[in-house]
């Protein structure tokens, strides 16, 4: 009786993606680190050089990865669809302004995706949400109202997280290294809730922000952060493209 061979489930260049997309995702090489050349990899996996290849072309289409000719493979810089906003650390942009910063932690629950919200179940990855509610201060006033979604399943950390004393946008920064995100910027009239959270007149004109993040291809967090029109600018330097 012949015995057919086990076929493995996951091929080497596979194996050599999961290996470096763990180094990436995990903050163990930064962006801009340069990755081992592909000859080095291919002694240290033993094996083909186009096995190896195949490897870092599935990596640069995942955008983790980008070549530069005759300098090597390199950890790419988080990607954002916008161009007028990196991913903000609200503390950090108040103490830049010269006040301080204050935080109150309004709620925080875990709880399930909401039905019917392709959005939050997307997020949720079958598991659990941590919903977090909390205001931002600027010299004891209030700066941002936010509400934010983090998936328990890409960042358990999450869970035990001091969200009194760290504002959650900060905590992720610090903790959870993003490779894309994407911003919706909206003008709204402050609603009776909010407009009495922040301290302002109902229907005042706010700024809207929203932002996805991911890490490769698991989202991370949503969040609404909702600041009063006189409160915040959004600023964009840049030059033409095709430098004309």
């Amino acid at each position: 009786m012949t015995v057919a061979p086990k076929v493995e489930s996951v091929t080497l260049h596979e194996r050599i993606r999961a290996v470096i997309e763990e180094q990436i995702l995990t903050g163990a090489w930064r962006p801009g680190h340069r990755i081992p050349y592909e000859h080095e990899l291919t002694a240290q996996f033993g094996c083909a050089r186009m096995t190896v290849s195949k490897a870092i072309a599935s990596l640069v289409d995942a955008g983790l990865i980008v070549r530069r000719r005759r300098a090597g493979s390199f950890v790419a810089q988080p990607r954002i669809q916008s161009v007028v906003l990196d991913v903000p650390d609200i503390q950090a942009d108040i103490t830049s302004r010269g006040a301080a910063y204050g935080l109150t932690l309004l709620s925080r629950r875990r709880r399930k995706p909401a039905r019917g919200r392709p959005d939050e179940i997307q997020l949720s990855g079958a598991g659990d949400l941590l919903a977090v509610r909390c205001l931002h201060l600027a010299d004891g006033r209030p700066f941002a109202l936010e509400d934010r979604l983090i998936s328990l399943v890409a960042v358990p950390s999450a869970e035990a997280a001091d969200f009194s004393a760290t504002p959650p946008g900060t905590w992720l920064l610090d903790h959870v290294p993003w490779t894309e995100a994407e911003h919706r910027i909206a003008a709204v009239n402050a609603d009776p809730e909010t407009a009495a959270l922040l301290a302002i007149p109902s229907a005042t004109a706010c700024l809207s922000l929203e932002r996805k993040t991911w890490r490769g291809d698991q989202h991370v967090t949503h969040v609404r952060q909702i600041f009063p029109g006189e409160s915040y600018d959004l600023i964009a330097r840049f030059t033409p493209r095709g430098g004309e």
